[in-house]
């Protein structure tokens, strides 16, 4: 079994992004977690936390991002994020290629076909600093990039920081799940590729 870690730098006029991802960090693995997200947007590093908490990985993810004009560049960190995921992947062989969550509801199937929908019910018009309108956006960057598909659901909940963690957790938990190693060397596909 190779090391699934990978290493990507992405640079704009916009943002300057590093991402060091490791997805084999859940516990039991014998590797140290860790977590070092910086986007200069508080809230978000705080469900990117959460996402790589609960989905047993290790990050370090650096944005500098024109934050003077608004949060949406910065966001589209979840384009570097789903790159390095991909690319840390690798050739998919020998995982369980399907993963739901249910803290909210997430299901992921890695199938190389990139398609999201989200319903977080989100009502406030910020969260902190992160406008709740590039939650949604993070999820679809992430899922575009990454060729999964992604639905996260908010099933109930008043507060919308809880309602976003959750669906941040449950994402996570799909995750973790869909690229668990099952034992095998196959591709989770008829086909015999994805």
């Amino acid at each position: 079994m190779s090391p699934r870690q990978v290493t990507v730098n992405h640079k704009t006029n916009e943002t300057d992004i590093k991402v060091k991802i490791d997805l084999d960090c859940a516990p039991g693995s014998g590797k140290a977690q860790t977590i070092e997200v910086s986007t200069g947007i508080g809230f978000l590093d705080h469900v990117y936390g959460v996402l790589l908490q609960h989905g047993g990985l290790f990050l370090a993810m650096k944005c500098n991002g024109d934050l003077w004009i608004d949060d949406h560049h910065t966001a589209d960190i979840a384009l570097a994020l789903g790159t390095a995921f991909k690319d840390a992947l690798g050739e998919v062989r020998g995982i369980r290629h399907y993963g739901t969550g249910y803290v909210s509801r997430a299901v992921v199937d890695i199938s190389g076909r990139p398609y999201c929908v989200t319903d977080l019910g989100l009502k406030r018009e910020k969260i902190g600093e992160l406008s709740t309108e590039t939650i949604p956006h993070v999820f679809h960057s992430f899922a575009t990039v990454a060729g999964i598909m992604l639905h996260v659901d908010v099933l109930r909940g008043d507060n919308d920081h809880h309602r976003s963690k959750s669906a941040f957790k449950a994402f996570a938990l799909a995750l973790r799940q869909a690229i668990e190693h099952t034992g095998g060397a196959d591709v989770p596909s008829t086909k015999g590729v994805l």
